[in-house]
């Protein structure tokens, strides 16, 4: 297990979404990323929940909460022994939650090489 302090995971979180494809970022609506120390539902290193574009309708509007994506730090740098490794799980992970966000679902993410 790696050691990174909360600033700097919250920079490769930041870091990880600056580097997705500008379309993507662009058509990314209503949702806020967070960094949280663990999960209370296991050991995920990520978790989106909320209503993925695919299945927004004409009545998704208004005042509606922002999805949530929720990148967990001390379980990824638990899976991690270098900084080089948390980069890439810190990318892996927000492109894994981010696609959830558009409607992409474990078993595609699986066929994509993305699980």
């Amino acid at each position: 297990m790696i050691r990174v302090s909360d600033d700097r995971f919250e920079e490769l979180v930041a870091e990880a979404l600056d580097g997705l494809p500008a379309e993507l970022g662009e058509a990314m609506d209503n949702v806020s990323v967070f960094v949280e120390d663990r999960s209370r539902r296991g050991n995920l290193l990520g978790l989106y929940e909320g209503i993925p574009l695919t299945q927004r309708h004409s009545g998704y509007s208004g005042m509606v909460m922002p999805d949530r994506i929720t990148i967990f730090r001390q379980t990824i740098c638990a899976t991690c022994d270098t900084e080089d490794e948390v980069v890439r799980q810190v990318r892996r992970t927000v492109v894994h939650e981010v696609a959830h966000h558009f409607g992409i679902d474990d078993a595609r993410l699986n066929e994509l090489g993305w699980d």
